[in-house]
């Protein structure tokens, strides 16, 4: 379920001996919009130094232009990603017309992202759910083992000029991530969160971070 109404989040993933600490000294602002967000990507986020606030699946882009953020984040959630992308994708499309402003989706914010920049969605014949998904990104041949839990893919082959595919499943050749070329745009399919690997995806926030 997305939330209501806007929320500030600082908390950090849990660490020894300290339990769930809370971020100080952020260094980056960041709006998550929550599509149904999990709550251990939002602590990965302020792990990773970010200011996080919290927004409504339905805001607008001047909803999150008002927080003045460095980056936008676009957070997983359930059902079909054409019956989101209705009011996400016109939202999506004019951040990416009207400001430089570095975008990370993962999962459902991976895929409705990609029909944004005018890709397709397709149903799969069988979903990916589990927590040993073996995934390669592209560019580095590097296999990460992720967490998976989705029944729609990004079909790699609609990707447009200017937006390549970054990562793919080693069970079925599925998409897995996307890039744009020129702007620090990008989003996975695989819930990095979730580290079953279990830091083998945490790069990922990190890159968000530099790319801010």
């Amino acid at each position: 379920m997305t939330c209501a109404q806007s929320y500030r989040w600082d908390e950090m993933r849990w660490a020894w001996p300290e339990g769930y600490a809370r971020q100080t000294a952020p260094k980056k602002k960041v709006v998550a919009i929550d599509y149904g967000a999990k709550r251990n990507i939002l602590r990965c986020l302020a792990s990773a130094g970010c200011d996080v606030t919290v927004l409504p699946a339905t805001a607008t882009k001047e909803d999150i232009l008002g927080f003045a953020p460095d980056g936008v984040f676009l957070s997983n959630g359930p059902g079909d990603p054409a019956a989101t992308g209705e009011y996400a994708v016109p939202m999506i499309r004019s951040i990416l017309d009207d400001t430089e402003l570095p975008i990370f989706g993962i999962c459902l914010g991976h895929q409705i992202l990609a029909r944004a920049l005018g890709g397709k969605t397709v149903k799969m014949n069988h979903g990916h759910h589990g927590a040993n998904h073996p995934v390669k990104e592209i560019e580095t041949g590097k296999v990460e083992i992720t967490s998976m839990n989705h029944g729609f893919a990004v079909d790699g082959q609609s990707l447009p000029s200017g937006v390549i595919e970054t990562h793919v499943s080693l069970f079925d050749g599925s998409n897995c991530g996307i890039r744009m070329t020129d702007r620090p745009v990008f989003s996975v399919q695989h819930h990095p969160e979730a580290s079953p690997g279990p830091q083998d995806s945490f790069y990922l926030f990190e890159r968000f971070v530099a790319a801010m």
